[in-house]
């Protein structure tokens, strides 16, 4: 009979930590590569929205049906997504307080990649007709989240960090394939639905809106800078300390 007892919070740190020394260790090219593929498929999240919206004439909330594809490919596909790594480096520092360089050196390497491939995806998508039937409803999302002021971004990038360090929290503590594709599913799919803002499946919408003209770049550069800090606070500070804090006063009581 398969073993059907759920993982303990310390295991799941266990789990988090281990597999963050491993991403800590490996070679700048090897996380530049990975991330810069997570980049430009986390555009496929937007896309789908817009090809939904397309297709139906409508902005239902329904049409975010599709948002979680982009996050199934990365997540489940183990390549770098930025927001992912407010939980996993930061469990090491946490638990060993250790890693603060090579933290930094990794979300410099994964948010830069990052960022370049949702950059070539906006160029696919505002200079090619490869995706010309959607084009005009992402450019809509673009303009949507673009022109949302930087507090605004800020305060839902930190609810939108939050959901997706619980969703590397989450598939951390499951093993199975098909619950890993539910729970990421669930929890993206409201990323979406609540527009709060991502700063990388947002950059794809917001950068198609800059190259088609219908947005300045100043405002997308602002509304990344309130995309990346309220994610790296929604992901840092929720998820990674409160779960370090469970485990680590759970030892506590413990010794």
């Amino acid at each position: 009979m398969a073993d059907t007892s759920r993982l303990s919070a310390a295991e799941i740190f266990d789990r988090v930590s281990h597999g963050a020394e491993e991403e800590l260790a490996r070679p700048a090219s090897n996380l530049g590569f990975s991330a810069l593929g997570a980049g430009l498929t986390m555009g496929l999240s937007g896309l789908c929205v817009a090809i939904l919206q397309a297709l139906s004439g409508s902005e239902a909330a329904w049409t975010f049906v599709g948002y979680p594809i982009g996050f199934l490919a990365v997540i489940l596909g183990r390549m770098q997504l930025f927001t992912e790594n407010t939980l996993f480096p930061v469990a090491v520092v946490l638990a060993q307080r250790r890693a603060l360089g090579a933290t930094a050196r990794l979300w410099a390497v994964v948010l830069t990649g990052n960022l370049l491939g949702t950059v070539a995806f906006a160029l696919l998508a505002a200079k090619t007709p490869a995706v010309h039937e959607a084009r005009e409803a992402l450019a809509r999302l673009g303009q949507e989240a673009g022109r949302t002021g930087f507090t605004t971004v800020f305060w839902t990038a930190v609810v939108g960090g939050w959901l997706v360090a619980l969703v590397a929290w989450v598939v951390t503590a499951s093993t199975d394939t098909v619950g890993q594709v539910l729970l990421v599913a669930t929890l993206t799919f409201f990323v979406g639905v609540g527009h709060f803002a991502h700063s990388i499946a947002g950059s794809g919408e917001v950068l198609t809106a800059v190259f088609l003209g219908a947005l300045p770049l100043t405002s997308y550069l602002t509304w990344l800078a309130g995309a990346v800090l309220g994610n790296v606070v929604g992901g840092v500070v929720i998820v990674a300390l409160l779960n370090y804090g469970q485990v680590h006063a759970a030892g506590s009581e413990s010794s």
